[in-house]
């Protein structure tokens, strides 16, 4: 089974062809009332049917819609978190993705940070056991850095910090990092999400954070490590500033910090 994006508005029909471009085998369902439509969608006239049609067909449901309306059309159709498929909900604008329902067994969680990355939106996940997590490691490496090496350096910079691995609740890093294979590897070994930060925000936050001018002469950032783990969460401050480990720079952050 396969992902469903649905929406009822011309802007939720946009964001979700952004989504389409980078999953293109994803079907999708626009209201009738949207106009000029394309071809490869699938017309449906209202959302509590088609939602009843559709929920046991795919793996993931992505609704750009109110999160009410989703809802309402759910309500009906839930069985049990052991067998309901992933439920996202995005805004029209792309600025959060939700995670709304089966976000541990469903994959909610992971599908909502999946298209948080692909659309550079804040993914918003709500599970107690990830609530209850609030450090964030930044991670900045060269061009083909093994797995091995940034799984280390996260294990030694989370120690370093005076904190244990089951406190973490991302990896980050900058939007040039995306397809990184040791990264990528690393986060998945770990069993970690790996947020994505783009380079846009890195550049024009205001957050203060190490700046490095070989970093900015190489990738045309001023760092990835430190911005990357501060800009992942809400209310963050470093714990662990920049610190190299076996050639890969990793800063460890603390979410909701008031002060």
């Amino acid at each position: 089974m396969k992902t469903a994006l649905i929406t009822l508005s011309a802007e939720g029909l946009a964001l979700l062809q952004k989504i389409r471009c980078h999953e293109p085998e994803a079907d999708l369902y626009v209201h009738q009332a949207v106009p000029e439509l394309p071809d490869d969608v699938t017309v449906f006239s209202a959302i509590i049917p088609l939602t009843a049609e559709i929920f046991n067909r795919y793996r993931e449901l992505v609704y750009a819609a109110p999160a009410g309306v989703v809802v309402r059309a759910l309500a009906p159709v839930l069985q049990h978190k052991l067998s309901d498929p992933a439920v996202v909900v995005t805004d029209l604008h792309g600025r959060w993705v939700i995670s709304l329902l089966s976000g541990h067994e469903g994959g909610a969680n992971d599908c909502a940070l999946r298209l948080a990355n692909l659309i550079g939106a804040e993914p918003v996940i709500t599970t107690s056991s990830e609530a209850l997590k609030r450090i964030i490691v930044g991670i900045g490496c060269r061009r083909g850095t093994a797995a091995e090496r940034v799984m280390a350096a996260v294990t030694e910079g989370v120690q370093l910090a005076g904190c244990r691995m089951d406190q973490v609740r991302l990896l980050a890093s900058a939007d040039l990092k995306a397809d990184e294979a040791g990264l990528l590897q690393a986060a998945h070994r770990l069993g970690l999400p790996l947020r994505i930060i783009s380079s846009a925000e890195i550049r024009g936050t205001a957050r203060c954070f190490s700046r490095s001018d070989f970093v900015q002469t190489r990738v045309g950032l001023p760092a990835v490590a430190e911005p990357a783990a501060l800009l992942a969460g809400r209310r963050t401050q470093l714990l662990l500033p920049k610190t190299i480990i076996q050639g890969v720079t990793v800063a460890v952050a603390q979410e909701d910090c008031l002060s």
